[in-house]
């Protein structure tokens, strides 16, 4: 025998002796150390398609505004540094784009366009107050190393809030991402953009995240889920029939939530 084998069996006899004390040291403790099953597993099921003779779709059923950007007209900075943008002027800048929102007779948002005079021409957004436009945040989410701008200001006289984002494109403020929606919170991740939205059922919230794609050029919805936050509360007393009011709020979250 060489000694290189010697050796190995000498290791292997000493790891073996040693495997033993520790053996009879922890069956004192009343656990023998072996494996010890984790309880049945689910069995496998493969996925079961469902109608296959259905005709295939030709177009989406709903308009998911995928790809969607537009230029932001009157809107620059000197060396395309979007921290000098003002965001009080972006969202006049979009008021002005879109009238049949914001200024035609009985617009949607009105209640918005009057509470702008409360910004001022530099407030930079800050939320506070009667101004509508909320403090803007910075962080390269287009990965050209350059900060781009997730902007947000809400949506009068409703509950809704209007979440942008914006990045310099030769010379031209882009919008790469816009979402309107009943909003309970807003987290920038990585190079994505995630929006809590709440549930009409307790304990359950609407969660959307939107991610930038280098073909389309724009942040795409990458995902959309429905999910659970908490121990819902049980309500203390409940309508027998539901009222006027909470019926018609009930029809214009489901319409808002509709895609």
């Amino acid at each position: 025998m060489t000694p290189s084998r010697i050796s190995r069996a000498a290791s292997v006899s000493l790891a073996a002796l040693t495997t033993l004390a520790l053996a009879t040291l922890t069956s004192g403790c009343g656990d023998a150390g072996g494996l010890r099953g984790a309880g049945p597993t689910a069995t496998a099921v493969s996925p079961a398609r469902l109608w296959p003779e259905l005709p295939a779709a030709s177009s989406p059923a709903w308009d998911y505004g995928e790809a969607e950007t537009e230029t932001v007209k009157g809107i620059t900075a000197p060396g395309d540094d979007i921290h000098k943008v003002d965001p009080v002027a972006v969202v006049r800048a979009e008021i002005a784009a879109h009238p049949d929102l914001y200024t035609a007779d009985s617009p949607p948002y009105a209640g918005t366009v009057s509470r702008m005079a409360a910004c001022g021409p530099k407030s930079g957004g800050s939320g506070a107050g009667a101004c509508p436009v909320l403090k803007a945040y910075y962080r390269d989410l287009t990965g050209d190393g350059r900060d781009d701008m997730a902007l947000g200001f809400r949506l009068l006289p409703g509950n809704g809030t209007a979440v942008r984002v914006y990045t310099f494109r030769r010379h031209k403020l882009v919008q790469i991402m816009a979402n309107d929606d009943a909003v309970a919170a807003v987290e920038l991740a990585g190079r994505a953009v995630i929006i809590r939205s709440p549930s009409q059922i307790p304990g359950y919230e609407y969660r959307t995240q939107w991610t930038w794609d280098a073909d389309q050029k724009a942040m795409l919805l990458t995902s959309d889920e429905f999910l659970r936050t908490g121990k819902p509360k049980r309500a203390h007393s409940a309508p027998a029939t539901p009222s006027a009011s909470s019926s018609a709020t009930s029809s214009a979250s489901s319409s808002a939530r509709a895609r």
